[in-house]
């Protein structure tokens, strides 16, 4: 059976309640991170770790994400013809092409949950292990995340892996969570997880945040996946199903995790990119803002 990731799972068909009034018209998706929409980066960290086909589990009412992703050939023609070709080229290079590339786009009317956005994509999967990549999660580094896992996956016996990282005591209700059980390298063994306990009730510290590969078994756990946490079906209550029999694994990751759910996590991020950029570097300066942490290329 392949290990390999071959296919990338984006649940995009949040209503992003966080933002608004910003998100009445503009998916979260589409905010940007300085210049960049948060879709441009989950996309392209996608595309590093070698992903064939990208499902994008979407709504109706947020087609503008359709509209970013793949290529415009009308505006880039329009853009050249004005001369600005390097801008055309720019975009071109960052969008997804309709003959080239394998793009999916299917519909979650209803919020029943993560869980049910991944089951959503089901009948549009590659063969082999699926990958999840939540944009709300931005994680910035020099090798991205997805890549990452991919490569310590390829090579284990884990049937599920999650990204993880160690969060305050006082903020593990705010995460899916696992029960750690001991730790090999980059990846922290378990024998399951619980959505978003109370922090006395917490089996651990290290918190799930928005990056999966998982079993492609995770679908049949799915079917018949109760409602959890909130009334949703959630999918670290089928991850956690799948524990025993499969194997599960936090990983690890190199990079920086911004929480761009938030308005405070998406601020730190821009404050973060704004120091790389020299236009903005003097901005910060001038208001006394400029990080002393640099972010990895």
């Amino acid at each position: 059976m392949t290990r390999h990731v071959r296919t990338a799972i984006f649940p995009v068909a949040g209503l992003g309640t966080r933002f608004l009034p910003a998100t009445k018209a503009t998916p979260k998706e589409l905010l940007p991170v300085l210049d960049t929409p948060l879709i441009q980066y989950a996309v392209d960290e996608a595309r590093e770790a070698g992903i064939e086909r990208m499902i994008f589990v979407s709504h109706p009412s947020k087609k503008a994400i359709e509209r970013h992703v793949m290529e415009d050939a009308r505006l880039t023609r329009e853009l050249k013809a004005r001369g600005k070709a390097d801008i055309a080229e720019a975009l071109s290079d960052a969008a997804l092409c309709p003959v080239e590339d394998d793009a999916r786009f299917v519909m979650q009317p209803e919020p029943k949950g993560l869980g049910h956005a991944v089951l959503c994509a089901r009948d549009h999967v590659l063969d082999g292990p699926v990958a999840v990549i939540l944009p709300d999660d931005l994680i910035l580094g020099q090798v991205g995340c997805l890549s990452e896992m991919a490569a310590a996956y390829a090579s284990g016996e884990i049937g599920h892996l999650v990204a993880t990282m160690e969060v305050p005591e006082d903020r593990v209700h705010k995460y899916g969570v696992l029960s750690v059980t001991g730790k090999n390298g980059a990846i922290i063994k378990a024998d399951g997880m619980v959505e978003k306990p109370k922090a006395q009730n917490a089996p651990s510290r290290q918190a799930v945040v928005g990056r999966y590969i998982l079993d492609a078994s995770i679908f049949d756990a799915l079917e018949t996946q109760k409602p959890g946490a909130g009334g949703e079906i959630q999918l670290t209550d089928a991850i956690a199903c799948g524990a025993a029999d499969l194997g599960l694994g936090g990983f690890q990751f190199s990079g920086t995790r911004f929480d761009c759910g938030s308005k405070a996590g998406m601020l730190e991020a821009t404050l973060e990119l704004a120091a790389q950029d020299p236009e903005c570097l003097e901005v910060l300066r001038a208001r006394g803002l400029l990080q002393t942490r640099p972010v990895a290329a």
